[in-house]
């Protein structure tokens, strides 16, 4: 059975870090795409990161750069998203996704679509508050 489990959620002030991770049983991790999603309450869910599975290419939304940033560690078949000078307004449910590319070139695109990802985490809250 596949399975995405994240991890690393918790109250923080605003400035503050927290380091997300996202374990994965019943599959290798290393050959799927990834992406890390967030919603807040009265929002839709949103692309916060993501990289590819062959080349480590990676993307962030707007609002992150410069202070998240997505990593593998392939050992642990765990994905983490390092978040620094966290806002108020990073509040959310964060969620990790994992599929695997198709098509040529496939493994260096950094998928940004929610409904091309279709092995999901249960979600970790992440509150930014003082």
């Amino acid at each position: 059975q596949l399975q995405l489990v994240e991890s690393g959620g918790g109250l923080v002030q605003p400035g503050g870090s927290l380091r997300l991770s996202c374990a994965a049983s019943g599959f290798t991790l290393a050959y799927y795409a990834i992406g890390w999603f967030r919603q807040a309450p009265g929002k839709e869910r949103e692309l916060v990161s993501c990289i590819s599975s062959f080349d480590g290419s990676t993307d962030y939304t707007d609002s992150v750069k410069g202070r998240f940033t997505i990593s593998r560690d392939n050992a642990k078949n765990t994905v983490h998203l390092q978040m620094n000078s966290l806002k108020p307004e990073d509040t959310a449910v964060y969620y990790c996704a994992a599929t695997i590319p198709e098509g040529l070139n496939s493994g260096y695109v950094c998928y940004k679509s929610e409904f091309v990802y279709d092995n999901w985490g249960q979600g970790t809250q992440v509150t930014v508050s003082s």
